[in-house]
């Protein structure tokens, strides 16, 4: 407990047990540590709110969404502004002391409900006493923490289900009463486990929602060639998540001059046919999240950032990188919304138009767009390929990508991979491999990107859709292996969706998440078949035994 802070919800933890001194994403120990204070006081909320729908009471969706919003700026590489969290627990504390107020029993409350405060001083000695090593059970530790990363995975997707005006009411009743719950000191292992498997549940629903929200709102993703080169105007760069922001960013900038290109996991809009309409919507700029400090310098205008993903930024670029929604920085200037979900990107266009074109990088075209709607529409077509032995087996290579040497492993695995072999890609883990000359089978390219993290409900529909078409009973039949690169938090309730579905024999890299216990672990490769990579060579030869 001498440590400065505890932190160990992402891949790059130092040395694979815990950032103690300072975060590798750039986290000072006091953002850690009131993060976890963060944390603390929804839990806390959501103890209150919890008990108010077990009385009958209704619970506004303006009180869900502050829960959502406060698991979704805690995600890795999201924000680094201490004045945002200490706001946020200002205003978590008042929404907590207005609920308060309705509940008939307060003695059986937890303390983390009934905990106040009102200054910094008072945040801060509190901070230290909250965080994950508080609960001194390793293997307790272990499940509740697990259980709290997939549920700031899932306020991924419902946030940005959210900002499209949908909603889920079951959903948001489950992520309280999960959070809840790791305060509850009488829940055994097996209890844990199995809160465990229902929020891979609800990740599937909540996967489900945002798929629903993202579809109605922009239509199906299609089959897309996106060019990787520069045009000769000024360009804004968009990164993150948020489709909403890029259609708002979009509408605004018709008619002045100005260019914009996605960068990493905003690559997939361009497969939507509702983007296709803005002429200059013209390409993506860049690579993954973790390559931001050279490409964001070399692309010469502004960027919006408008979730997590973001990189503490070099300073000759500082002064033009706005964030928006959940991202945010000290001394970058952040652009809110207004009472009608309204943006104004008028200051970034304004830098845009006073900036250089950007500096090509790379030329040339990527292909994307084989979500679940895109894939069943060749489903004859893929079917064929399989029964006439064209297509071995699918290879599902989703999720994220980071700084780490080790990472290169994806994209020797796969340019080693059979000829006779399909990736089914999601997040932004694509960028590994999805550059190589890897060529298609009649016609099918073998790289089939689904889109962004938030899009792994496809390869689940995709994988589920194939169970129904070859008449299985066991999705686990199918030629399908799992090799996932995994970084943050979105990928922990991807894995928990996947347990939940029954999909077993996952293999996770480049390292196994180290707040997973020994004895959790072990339950995990017991029950679900859960390992790690070894090298190349050695994994092809076991994933196609």
């Amino acid at each position: 407990m001498d440590n400065k802070m505890f932190c160990f919800q992402c891949q790059e933890t130092a040395g694979c047990t815990g950032c103690t001194s300072f975060g590798v994403c750039g986290k000072s120990p006091e953002l850690a540590n009131i993060q976890d204070l963060l944390i603390y006081v929804t839990k806390g909320l959501s103890v209150v709110t919890t008990r108010l729908r077990e009385q009958g009471e209704t619970i506004s969706a303006a009180v869900n969404h502050h829960i959502t919003l406060n698991l979704f700026t805690t995600i890795t590489n999201a924000n680094f502004d201490n004045d945002v969290f200490y706001q946020r627990i200002i205003d978590t504390l008042r929404i907590k002391e207005e609920l308060l107020a309705k509940v008939t029993e307060k003695d059986s409350l937890h303390e983390a409900a009934l905990w106040t405060a009102s200054t910094r001083e008072e945040f801060d000695a509190k901070s230290v006493s909250v965080g994950v090593l508080a609960t001194e059970n390793e293997d307790v530790r272990s499940l509740r923490e697990l259980i709290i990363y997939g549920l700031k995975g899932m306020s991924a997707y419902l946030k940005h289900a959210n900002e499209l005006n949908y909603d889920n009411e079951d959903i948001a009743g489950f992520m309280q009463k999960a959070l809840a719950a790791t305060l509850d000191d009488s829940m055994t292992a097996d209890d844990l486990v199995a809160l465990t498997l229902e929020t891979g549940k609800y990740g599937v629903d909540g996967m489900a929602l945002l798929d629903t929200a993202n579809t109605s709102s922009y239509g199906n993703p299609e089959i897309t060639k996106v060019n990787i080169g520069v045009g000769k105007n000024p360009g804004i760069l968009i990164s993150g998540h948020d489709l909403k922001d890029l259609e708002q960013l979009l509408e605004q900038t018709q008619g002045t001059g100005v260019d914009v290109y996605t960068h990493s996991e905003m690559l997939p809009a361009h497969y939507y046919p509702e983007f296709k309409k803005y002429s200059n919507f013209v390409g993506n700029y860049g690579n993954a999240w973790w390559k931001q400090k050279e490409e964001f310098e070399s692309f010469n205008g502004p960027i919006v950032m408008t979730t997590n993903c973001i990189v503490p930024p070099k300073d000759s670029y500082k002064d033009r990188l706005f964030t928006t929604g959940t991202a945010g920085f000290a001394g970058c200037k952040h652009i809110d919304k207004d009472e009608n979900g309204h943006k104004d990107f008028s200051a970034v266009i304004e830098m845009a138009k006073k900036s250089s074109a950007p500096t090509q990088i790379e030329e040339g075209e990527i292909i994307g767009g084989f979500a679940h709607n895109q894939v069943l529409a060749l489903a004859d077509q893929v079917v064929e390929a399989v029964k006439t032995g064209a297509i071995k087996k699918f290879f599902v290579m989703a999720g994220c990508d980071g700084r780490q040497k080790s990472r290169n492993y994806y994209t020797e695995f796969a340019a080693a991979l059979p000829k006779d072999t399909v990736i089914l890609t999601a997040g932004c883990a694509k960028y590994k491999y999805n550059k190589l000359e890897l060529g298609d089978i009649n016609g099918i390219p073998r790289v089939l990107d689904a889109g962004q993290c938030n899009d792994s409900y496809s390869l689940a529909v995709i994988a589920l859709k194939l169970k129904e078409v070859f008449g299985l009973e066991d999705i686990n039949e199918l030629p399908i292996a799992f090799n996932i690169a995994w970084y943050e938090q979105k990928a922990v309730i991807v894995l928990l969706s996947l347990l939940y579905l029954g999909v077993k024999n996952i293999h996770l890299g480049p390292t196994l998440p180290a707040f997973l216990s020994p004895n959790v672990a072990k339950v995990l490769v017991e029950n679900f078949g859960i390992g790690g990579i070894t090298n190349v060579e050695d994994d092809i030869k076991m994933f196609l035994a």
